[in-house]
C-alpha cells in the first residue's frame, strides 16, 4: 500500500477547515530605502585608498611580515655561524692538546686501554651473538662494568697526571 493510499483512507477535511486556509503565500516584506544622500559611499579619490607602486611586483620585499622575517632569518644564520666557528676552534685547540700531549704516558696508556678493552668487547659479544646467548641482561651488565672502568680510570688517570702533568 503506497503513501497516498493510506493518506485518502484517513478523515477528509471539513469545508471549514479548507476556507480557513490562505489561499496563497503571504507576500514578500519589501526593503524601503529612506535615505536618499549619497554621503555614506566611499569617495575613492580620498587618500586613505592605498595603492601600491608600479614597480610593486619586482620588490625583493614585498610586506613588512616579510621584512622582519628576513631580519629574524638573518639574525640566526649569524648566531649559528658563531656557534659553528666557536665549535671548531674548540676542536681544534682539542687536537692541539692531543697532538702535544702524544708521548705523555697517561694520554698513551689510555689510547691503548681503550682500544684493547673496546676490541676485546667486540669479539666477545660477536662470540656470544654467534652461539645465541646475548641478550639484554647481559648487555647490560657489561655496560654497568664499562662505566665502573672508567670510573676507575678517570680516578687513576687524575691521579697520574699529577705525576705526568699534560702540556697546556
Amino acid at each position: 500500500m503506497s503513501y497516498a493510499d493510506v493518506a485518502a483512507s484517513g478523515p477528509k477535511q471539513s469545508p471549514q477547515d479548507v476556507s480557513s486556509l490562505p489561499r496563497r503565500a503571504p507576500p514578500i516584506p519589501q526593503v524601503h530605502n529612506t535615505d536618499d544622500s549619497t554621503h555614506s559611499l566611499v569617495d575613492v579619490d580620498t587618500p586613505h585608498v592605498a595603492s601600491v607602486p608600479s614597480d610593486f611586483e619586482s620588490q625583493s620585499v614585498k610586506t613588512d611580515t616579510q621584512l622582519e622575517r628576513l631580519e629574524r632569518e638573518a639574525t640566526i644564520r649569524e648566531a649559528a655561524k658563531a656557534k659553528e666557528e666557536k665549535a671548531k676552534a674548540k676542536a681544534k685547540k682539542g687536537g692541539r692538546r692531543l697532538r702535544e700531549n702524544a708521548d705523555n704516558p697517561v694520554v698513551i696508556g689510555n689510547a691503548v686501554t681503550i682500544g684493547v678493552v673496546g676490541a676485546a668487547l667486540g669479539f666477545g659479544a660477536y662470540k656470544k651473538y654467534n652461539a645465541g646467548e646475548l641478550s639484554w641482561k647481559l648487555a647490560g651488565a657489561w655496560a654497568g662494568a664499562v662505566g665502573l672502568f672508567g670510573v676507575a680510570d678517570y680516578y687513576l688517570s687524575k691521579f697520574l697526571f699529577t705525576k705526568y702533568p699534560p702540556k697546556n
